[in-house]
């Protein structure tokens, strides 16, 4: 079990973090730049699961390429131990190796074509490690729990469940020895029979393995089964941050409050709920970005008004401590 002690600790020698970084995409057919990560600051520890919640569209998974290399930042850096990450050949080769991506839908980022075994060392060769590469594709395979493995090898995408293929997907990410794994959705296509299963291999490859990980998602119930700590982003930013039992049990932002509400509150008194949809990113709201949506500024009165007008200061988010982004929030 996972202490508050170790969880400090893990952040103060974040293994990869995000510094600063900002993702706009380009105006096109009439509408303006669209600010997709705004100013994000956020690390994860080694040996720490980290999960990132938000609701579609908040810019969660544009944030998960950006830690992977396979978006550039606009500004800002992304740091792994404690060296900015290098875009050249390469290096961006080198980093790929220790930082690796879990896709949410396993049967589209696998080859039909593919049996098992080339699924798995695909990557392996790519990177040109193609010594004892046959051991290092059943160990990958042992760790994710395709067992016994020889039953797994000649199989193709089409013969196997959403869940061994999801594990085809973690065990050819683990076949180049990562040391953090950033999962967009890594259980949303799957069967509620098989998700636990999924989630649990993540904790085994924690504690097995001191494996890192990133874990996207929109589910709240995910963060809780697997999380250390939790990370809440709106429309581009991080505004609430802390231990899944600080974020989940007592939880301050109205934004994070309202999602918790939306699958049954944790409080004796339910949250309310969202109003209306999330802004567009091309049009974000001057002051506090949630405060034409959220329900404490909606009954605070005149002491809301700082809401729509005063920008709220950027978090650290690897700092080791709680944080919130909110003018009203309860310290």
């Amino acid at each position: 079990m996972t202490t508050d002690q170790d969880i400090d600790l893990a952040v103060n020698r974040a293994v990869l973090q995000a510094r600063n970084v900002a993702v706009t995409f380009p105006a096109r057919r009439g509408r303006g730049q669209a600010r997709a990560v705004d100013d994000v600051n956020l690390g994860v520890g080694a040996g720490e699961i980290l999960a990132l919640i938000g609701e579609s569209g908040c810019g969660k998974s544009t944030l998960a390429r950006v830690l992977v290399g396979l978006i550039r930042p606009t500004s800002g850096t992304v740091d792994y131990g404690g060296r900015p990450l290098g875009y050249r050949g390469a290096e961006l080769k080198a980093y790929r190796r220790q930082v690796q991506l879990v896709l949410q839908d396993p049967a589209a980022a696998l080859n039909p074509r593919q049996n098992v075994f080339d699924a798995v060392a695909e990557g392996l060769r790519l990177h040109g490690l193609r010594d004892q590469l046959t051991a290092r594709v059943h160990a990958a395979m042992e760790q994710a729990g395709l067992r016994p493995v020889e039953n797994y090898l000649a199989r193709y995408p089409h013969e196997l469940s959403g869940g061994q293929q999801q594990r085809v997907v973690i065990a050819g990410a683990l076949a180049l020895g990562p040391s953090v794994i950033v999962a967009d959705e890594p259980v949303s296509s799957l069967d509620a029979s098989v998700r636990g299963e999924i989630l649990k291999l993540f904790l085994d490859l924690r504690d097995r393995l001191g494996l890192s990980a990133v874990v996207v998602s929109h589910d709240l119930g995910l963060a809780w089964n697997v999380a250390d700590r939790v990370a809440v982003m709106y429309l581009g930013r991080i505004v609430e941050i802390g231990t899944v039992e600080e974020v989940l049990i007592t939880p301050q932002h109205p934004y994070t409050k309202a999602l918790i509400s939306a699958v049954g509150s944790t409080g004796e008194r339910p949250h309310p709920l969202l109003m209306g949809e999330p802004p567009d990113p091309t049009r974000i709201p001057s002051g506090c970005r949630f405060h034409p949506r959220c329900p404490l500024r909606a009954a605070s009165g005149e002491r809301g008004r700082v809401c729509d007008t005063i920008p709220l200061p950027v978090l650290a988010a690897d700092a080791g401590q709680r944080q919130v982004a909110c003018h009203l929030a309860e310290g």
